[in-house]
């Protein structure tokens, strides 16, 4: 019996470590983010956002922030496979970008939700991160190095059937 006890001691202790070190890697709040979010997140909160439905393609990257329809993952009918596999209960979509210029863009999420930038038939690796929960309008920032081809933007495991978008330009 009293090994038992020390046993279960133990782990609960672990269990709470554990937790305690999954709640330290979501920062919270809008002062943790790596860099300066402040143009990204106007964009992502702005009242004129292009409503665009999953499979659209556009000319060329959209000057503002866009708010992206949702589907099913089974509806999204998305070109790549996403990398990570999306949860059940989640949605998915997809935009076309015929035309962009070679640079270092960030593209910002107003929610949760896993990112695929496609470019030449390759899932791009984002060249920086950063995000943190408990900042209204934005949840994640990611920082990525595009060429002049066009490219695929893939959502995945977003909790709802939209999300704001905001591809730019790094400062």
């Amino acid at each position: 019996m009293r090994f038992d006890m020390r046993i279960l001691t133990f782990l609960a202790a672990l269990t709470l470590g554990a937790a305690s070190a999954l709640a330290a890697e979501e920062p919270s709040g809008c002062d943790k983010f790596k860099w300066p979010i402040e143009r990204e997140r106007a964009a992502l909160t702005a009242p004129d956002r292009a409503k665009l439905v999953s499979g659209s393609e556009q000319a060329a990257l959209p000057s503002s922030a866009i708010t992206l329809g949702l589907v099913a993952p089974s509806e999204a009918k998305l070109p790549t496979p996403p990398e990570r596999a999306p949860k059940d209960g989640t949605f998915a979509g997809f935009t076309g970008i015929k035309t962009t210029k070679a640079g270092l863009y960030t593209i910002s999420l107003s929610a949760g939700a896993w990112v695929d930038v496609v470019q030449d038939g390759h899932v791009l690796k984002p060249v920086a991160f950063s995000g943190a929960t408990d900042c209204d309008g934005i949840r994640k920032t990611m920082k990525y190095e595009l060429s002049a081809q066009p490219l695929v933007l893939q959502v995945s495991g977003a909790r709802d059937n939209f999300i704001s978008i905001a591809i730019l330009p790094s400062e």
